[in-house]
């Protein structure tokens, strides 16, 4: 049975959860705001899914092996009796939108960027809460490497625009197609069944159903094994080949720095092709702030046609860990009435500046003084007076608040000073 908190402490958010307010609001905003934009200017147009999905969209997608599905996912009966699941990830529900809301036939390829929170109940630690958030862009039904290309080249574009792309490294590795991916599988299989009795519990599970999964274990006995295991390359088809050399030439031309790295797997059943990480050493041993690759089978699982498909994630919260400093905090401009006959007209000056795109604000209550003092505390970066003699000739005293100057200003042409 759980401790009950301590009544006088109050109630706590809950475990893995934390509030976004001033700063680090402000942090997150600028991020999604910042991403939006430049998706924008890619092509892409925002899509808002269900927070919550019928389970079968993750449970059948993600793999039954993957940490997610096995270890991670919320997944509840709701009173209807259905299982249902918040969503651990946003791309198996933009796959899900786009079979459903009948989109796999026309317009093709949808580009498509989202915003919102994710939830997966795993440990927390620094950037990582069982309630986050994750940006990301899909772009689905194209079968090109220019488009694995493009979106990379968006979220690199994304990170310049936010001013963190300096220490961030773009690793690539290619998965290959069915049929390197199943003269690799065998070749992975012959190695760590030689060593079978040093993997971990979960990695001789994944022996059995998807090897890959191991290259991706972070128990320091799986991982000795994998330094050892071999790469995909000596296993890729020629056409494979050609497809990731096609993805390299394009990076090349997008002016998209980029290393190899052949142990990048992704921990995802639905992955092809293309896989990538934005890395960066700036956040200690959780490095990763970007991540995505190729799915040409997912459209497929949700019941639509084969809509060959890529796209990445990133985690709001761990960008905006990297940004150098928060976006300032809008400043107002704080409307004082002195003395109670000027309460009228403060209030429609106030109403005025907002209408005029103005942001500004009044105290409820307190004298000349007070009402200075809130200002300062808003940060206000100027203040409008309004006292008797002002409203007699229709003017207002204009304060600027940084330059410590005043001057009566004719109330018409207020808002056009202030703008």
């Amino acid at each position: 049975m759980a401790k009950p908190q301590n009544s006088k402490q109050g109630l706590q958010p809950a475990r893995g959860t934390h509030d976004l307010i001033g700063e680090e609001f402000r942090r997150h905003r600028h991020v999604i705001d910042t991403a939006r934009g430049i998706a924008a200017l890619y092509g892409f147009e925002e899509w808002a899914t269900p927070i919550f999905e019928d389970t079968r969209v993750f449970a059948r997608t993600l793999g039954e092996t993957s940490d997610v599905v096995s270890k991670e996912m919320y997944t509840f009966e709701d009173r209807g009796g259905e299982s249902v699941t918040l969503r651990p990830e946003g791309t198996a529900g933009a796959c899900r939108a786009l079979v459903t809301n009948g989109l796999t036939q026309t317009n093709l390829p949808r580009k498509v960027f989202y915003a919102g929170p994710m939830f997966r109940y795993e440990r927390p630690q620094k950037g990582r809460y069982r309630q986050f958030h994750q940006i990301g862009c899909e772009v689905m039904g194209a079968a090109e490497p220019l488009a694995d290309a493009e979106v990379i080249a968006c979220g690199w574009h994304i990170q310049q625009a936010l001013g963190i792309d300096q220490g961030a490294v773009l690793e690539i590795n290619t998965l290959g197609d069915g049929p390197s991916r199943e003269a690799y599988r065998a070749a992975l299989v012959a190695h760590f069944t030689a060593g079978a009795e040093r993997l971990s519990e979960d990695s001789r599970a994944r022996l059995e159903k998807n090897p890959l999964r191991i290259l991706d274990s972070k128990d320091p006995g799986d991982r000795a094994l994998v330094a050892d295991a071999p790469t995909i390359g000596l296993h890729l088809t020629e056409a494979a080949a050609a497809f990731y050399e096609g993805v390299k030439r394009a990076l090349d031309r997008f002016g998209v720095p980029y290393r190899e790295n052949p142990r990048i797997v992704r921990g995802l059943d639905y992955y092809s092709h293309t896989a990538f990480e934005f890395v960066t050493d700036r956040l200690g041993a959780q490095g990763t702030v970007m991540a995505g690759g190729r799915y040409d089978g997912l459209v497929e699982e949700m019941g639509g046609p084969p809509t060959p498909s890529v796209g990445w994630a990133a985690g709001v919260e761990r960008l905006s860990m990297l940004l150098d400093e928060a976006p300032a905090a809008p400043r107002p401009v704080a409307v004082i009435p002195v003395g109670e006959a000027a309460e009228a007209a403060a209030l429609d000056t106030v109403q005025a500046l907002r209408r005029a795109g103005v942001a500004a604000e009044i105290a409820f209550k307190g004298n000349l003084k007070r009402r200075m003092e809130r200002a300062n505390r808003l940060g206000a970066r100027a203040a409008v007076i309004i006292g008797e003699e002002e409203m007699a000739e229709g003017s207002v005293q204009l304060r600027d608040l940084d330059a410590g100057t005043q001057e009566r200003v004719p109330a018409a042409e207020l808002a056009a000073r202030l703008s």
